[in-house]
């Protein structure tokens, strides 16, 4: 006899991911979460430098951070002491004995594939555990969920793999099967929340970000009137995601005489030197024969996650790599033009599989998508995306109303 299915849990803990395109990426599967389970109370767990993704987010009730030094028993303490806390939206509970009787969560859904993950929830005491099979940590999970045979996982290339697939003289198409869209990583989150009962048919990513936050960024850094163009010429991972700074120069340049718009750099910390190198290249240029001074804003390392977003959304269209505030501009609503040389948009890509409203340049090489932090070559892959075919790409992009 078949045993019935488990019951919708009352209380959901969601433990999320540590980065910010791949938090993007899991809010489709949040959404399904939320249409699937009205009356359960989702909390997510997530890292503190991501708290602000989640603030009035219509899919989770409750938002529990940790920090960068808070090891696995800490966090696993605090997870037990959360269903007797009554928190505000956010919170950071910091009390408690582990071993203590478990309380309040009585499922958890692990989104990323980590040993310490599954040894939170497992150490908290919840009894229904939920996340991806793997042989090293299915001991910490009651329903190891089986990977789809569908998929195209994202596998690094060794700098000798590289060599010889350029040395070979194939094209790109020749290099390897194509990837399958079935293989997005949105898909692979939803495949997740589909054993609590969620559709896994795919949604489009979606930050919550008011007018009110619009205008108070602009207030806030004096951004003109008029059409913005943001740029966001870093990324974290590594060089080898990004389209040389000298491009995203005469990019700008041409776009600004074709559009008499302004610009907004994003980036984080570690990219300050290269935003600062692209505004200053910005600040003034000849238009139509004569000096003219471009609105340039360099908001790079200068807003809080709510900031950023918000000023994502304020732009008509973002040129970015492949990164987190590519993601974040998607999600918030605004048209991306996305380069991608080393990685896959098929795996990574802005938004919904397939949305129109994104463009999408792939640079063409027999050894991409080789996914390494460095290129150990030329970056042929990234070198061959022209400045001429970027221009076009966000013009067209641009020529959409808000």
């Amino acid at each position: 006899m078949r045993s019935a299915p488990p019951a919708a849990p009352r209380r959901l803990l969601v433990r999320g991911v540590n980065w910010i395109g791949d938090a993007v990426m899991t809010t489709p599967a949040l959404l399904r979460l939320r249409e699937a389970l009205p009356e359960t109370h989702i909390t997510l767990l997530t890292h503190e430098k991501l708290a602000g993704l989640w603030a009035g987010h219509p899919a989770v009730n409750e938002v529990i951070t940790f920090s960068r030094k808070e090891g696995v028993f800490s966090v696993a303490r605090r997870l037990r002491r959360a269903g007797d806390f009554q928190s505000p939206r956010v919170s950071g509970v910091n009390d408690g004995d582990w071993k203590s009787p478990a309380r309040g969560f009585d499922a958890a859904l692990v989104l990323p594939n980590s040993i310490r993950t599954g040894l939170e929830v497992r150490l908290a005491g919840v009894p229904r555990r939920i996340g991806y099979a793997a042989s090293w940590r299915n001991w910490l999970l009651t329903e190891a969920v089986p990977w789809r045979t569908d998929v195209v996982k994202m596998r690094k290339r060794t700098a000798e793999e590289v060599r010889r697939l350029v040395a070979s003289g194939q094209d790109a198409q020749q290099r390897v099967p194509a990837t399958p869209s079935s293989s997005h990583h949105i898909l692979h989150y939803l495949h997740l929340a589909a054993a609590l009962g969620a559709k896994p048919e795919p949604l489009a990513p979606h930050i919550a970000v008011t007018d009110a936050e619009v205008a108070a960024v602009k207030e806030k850094f004096n951004l003109p009137d008029g059409l913005f163009i943001g740029l966001n010429a870093g990324a974290e991972y590594g060089p080898a995601k990004r389209w040389p700074a000298d491009r995203f120069i005469a990019t700008a340049k041409e776009l600004r005489a074709r559009l008499d718009c302004s610009f907004v750099i994003f980036g984080g910390p570690a990219d300050n030197a290269l935003a600062s190198e692209v505004a200053a290249a910005l600040a003034e240029q000849a238009v139509s024969g004569q000096q003219s001074a471009v609105s340039v804003t360099n908001l790079a390392a200068q807003t809080s996650l709510r900031e950023l977003c918000a000023a994502l959304r304020a732009c008509r269209v973002v040129l970015t790599n492949d990164t987190g505030p590519m993601h974040l501009a998607a999600a918030v609503g605004t048209r991306v033009v996305a380069l991608f040389g080393s990685t896959s948009p098929e795996l990574t890509g802005p938004g919904l599989p397939g949305d129109s409203r994104h463009i999408l340049l792939r640079g063409e090489a027999a050894c991409s998508p080789c996914f390494l932090r460095e290129c150990p070559l030329d970056f042929r892959c990234m070198m061959g995306l022209s400045v001429e075919q970027v221009v076009v790409a966000v013009q067209r992009s641009a020529a959409h109303p808000a």
